[in-house]
């Protein structure tokens, strides 16, 4: 059984707009632990993340580096120890009661695996309205569930009549689109799409990348795309956040941070990552980084990549690296590296 309907939408235009437009979301010095004493994990540490509105963010990092754990704090299911989240200028953390409901209903998800996030034993249609179990008002009658069910079902490139189906009736894609269309039952401002395509064949991938792609185009919805492959980051993303050990370490427009990376560590990742040459070689010049990621208990001092850093001196274990920004020349976006040493060192950076 193929996805042999996908759309054949283009990514929406890349376009972040003034930094001085309110975001939809921002996030600014946000810090969060777990455990105890010695034992205490510091997953997130001082991070800062802006998303505007009808933006894609890709995320991207190792495993550890605190995605899932950022990602959880948008969604208002961890709380964090320090720092300020507001969504559309407020705190939803200081939410109660309705106002609190009101609030998730704006902020949707779409998970890793479609073979598990969906239940086996409720058909499409059934998937697809779960949330109005819980906003009973966002739908008024079983008419209106029904019409608003069918538009769900077209509008990620599905059948009206796989509404009956069950989710072993569907292909790895045709489940991920159920649940973009779960995610976007309740009309959200914003959906975090934590690893939507890892579980997916790679042709599969670019089908449902394109649905996403054409809902953000039609419906203005803004995305926090968690992924670990890049070329799907690039793909989808207007900007970019790369994390490491629980912190931000660069941020900037997509194309300037994978054609131009200024810390050491997203140089390596990207110096792994596939590109587009026709008739020449598919790779860079990889970075081998030496050693291993440190534990996040025993975070080194300093800079927390200096283990591992082709480019470390000693002042790189005695302080913590400065934010170095380059502002492009409209003014409009900046590119941040948080190193001593960024790659590139032109006086448009400081």
């Amino acid at each position: 059984m193929s996805d042999s309907r996908a759309t054949t939408a283009t990514p929406g235009p890349r376009a972040d707009g003034p930094q001085d437009d309110p975001p939809l979301l921002e996030v600014r010095g946000v810090t969060k632990t777990f455990g105890s004493g010695r034992r205490r994990l510091t997953a997130l540490d001082g991070v800062d993340v802006r998303v505007g509105r009808g933006q894609t963010l890709g995320l991207v990092g190792e495993s550890g580096c605190g995605k899932s754990t950022l990602a959880r704090v948008l969604l208002g299911l961890e709380r964090p120890d320090a720092g300020t989240v507001r969504f559309d200028g407020t705190d939803p953390f200081a939410l109660r009661g309705k106002e609190l409901l009101a609030w998730r209903r704006r902020v949707q998800m779409v998970f890793q695996d479609p073979f598990a996030s969906l239940n086996a034993r409720m058909s499409a249609a059934d998937l697809i309205g779960e949330p109005w179990r819980t906003h009973r008002d966002v739908v008024p009658d079983a008419k209106a569930r029904d019409r608003r069910i069918r538009e769900l079902l077209n509008l990620v490139g599905l059948r009206e009549s796989d509404g009956r189906r069950y989710p072993g009736e569907f292909s790895g894609g045709q489940r991920q689109r159920i649940g973009i269309a779960r995610a976007l039952a309740l009309d959200p401002d914003l959906i975090v799409c934590d690893e939507p395509v890892s579980a997916l064949d790679l042709s599969v991938q670019a089908q449902v990348l394109n649905v996403l792609s054409d809902l953000r185009t039609r419906l203005g919805v803004t995305y926090v795309f968690i992924s670990h492959d890049l070329s799907v980051v690039r793909y989808i993303s207007d900007r970019v956040t790369v994390m490491y050990l629980g912190k931000v370490v660069e941020h900037g427009d997509t194309d300037d941070v994978f054609e131009s990376p200024q810390h050491p560590y997203t140089a390596a990742l990207m110096s792994a990552a596939p590109v587009l040459k026709p008739g020449g070689d598919s790779r860079r010049e990889e970075i081998q980084l030496q050693g291993e990621i440190p534990s996040p208990f025993d975070i080194p001092s300093g800079c927390r990549f200096r283990t591992r850093c082709p480019h470390a001196q000693d002042l790189c274990a005695t302080q913590a690296p400065p934010l170095a920004v380059r502002e492009t020349a409209d003014g409009a976006r900046s590119h941040t590296a948080l190193c001593h040493f960024p790659l590139r060192t032109e006086s448009s950076w400081g």
